[in-house]
């Protein structure tokens, strides 16, 4: 059981980094070392000791680090077996498609555009889109209590590598998975609707362009020690590492902030926006005075313990009325 357990995780983790639409796809991985080595040397380190602070051991071997290297192990090998059952796209496209026939008739508006303005569009709509999804989602995780007690997993991470993106409860995983189903289907199934078979992607290896442009510009350095910056005017546009480095402090004044993805706007439009600080060190993780529990067990298994117990004291609430205080969100209770 444990060796097919482990035959399962195999296919999954090697297309995490052979594939270019995933985030870690191993040319990304390469261009965010440039990137990184470029930036430590620009601000004045030496070539070797660049490369001494990019592979420090103290993080790619903390406990932390390891405990990220088991949850994608351990992940990979659960939805290899879970992804037969999981909402598709293609099924969520099929069945908004129908919906729209059925509610407007039939399809296509024969707009005469152009193929390649087709493409364009589409890539920019399901690129927006499913970075207002994101987002959302995220700061739903943040706000609702009993999802805090599943991402408090991610943020658990004390030291932080490009694999740290993938240190995530299973339960994580499942919104986000239907979460892009979602967006995705809805996207497919609208742009068929208005236009037939004309639909495309413009692409880079298979890879949207937007996200590739995104993921080869060191977007993987967001979960690192390297504090990559942009210019202010540019992190009002765009989210920087060094900004998703201060969603990870444990600063209670950057709390629940710079919830985005790539876009900066929608935590300009949402009051969360933080530019970064390059002169100050960060700390990570979810509080400063303990350490995480980093064993496996406690982190898949302590936010099912907790999310029992908030939705149980939501609904001794509503039965037994009386005076209780709003759950504290700034309280980020660390793993026991």
């Amino acid at each position: 059981m444990i060796e097919s357990f482990q035959i399962d995780a195999i296919p999954f983790v090697s297309e995490l980094f052979l594939d270019p639409r995933k985030r870690l796809f191993i040319g990304y991985l390469f261009a965010a070392i440039l990137v990184a080595l470029a930036f430590l040397t620009l601000r004045g380190m030496a070539l070797p000791q660049a490369f001494r602070t990019l592979f420090s051991r103290k993080v790619w071997f903390s406990k932390s680090a390891r405990a990220d290297y088991g949850l994608l192990v351990v992940n990979s090998a659960l939805f290899s077996m879970l992804a037969p059952v999981l909402l598709a796209k293609l099924t969520v496209a099929t069945l908004i498609y129908q919906l729209l026939q059925t509610t407007w008739g039939a399809s296509g508006l024969q707009l005469g555009w152009p193929s390649a303005a087709i493409a364009v569009s589409f890539t920019l709509f399901l690129f927006l889109l499913d970075d207002f999804a994101r987002y959302l989602l995220h700061r739903l995780l943040h706000t609702v209590p009993w999802l805090w007690a599943f991402h408090k997993v991610h943020h658990s991470a004390e030291t932080m590598t490009p694999l740290t993106v993938l240190r995530t409860h299973p339960i994580e995983g499942v919104l986000f998975s239907l979460r892009g189903a979602l967006v995705q289907g809805l996207c497919i199934a609208l742009f068929i609707y208005l236009f037939d078979d004309q639909v495309d992607l413009v692409t880079v290896l298979g890879a949207s362009v937007i996200v590739f442009a995104f993921n080869v510009a060191g977007s993987n350095l967001r979960h690192s020690h390297i504090a990559l910056f942009y210019w202010p005017w540019l992190e009002r546009i765009f989210i920087s590492p060094a900004q998703h480095q201060i969603h990870h402090s444990v600063e209670p004044r950057h709390f629940d902030k710079n919830f985005g993805a790539i876009l900066a706007i929608w935590d300009r439009l949402g009051g969360s926006l933080h530019l970064s600080e390059p002169t100050t060190e960060l700390q990570f993780g979810i509080s400063r005075e303990q350490k995480a529990d980093h064993r496996l067990s406690t982190l898949y298994l302590t936010p099912f313990i907790e999310s029992y117990r908030l939705i149980k004291q939501r609904f001794l609430a509503k039965a037994i009325p009386k005076k209780q205080n709003k759950p504290d969100l700034t309280q980020k209770t660390i793993y026991k």
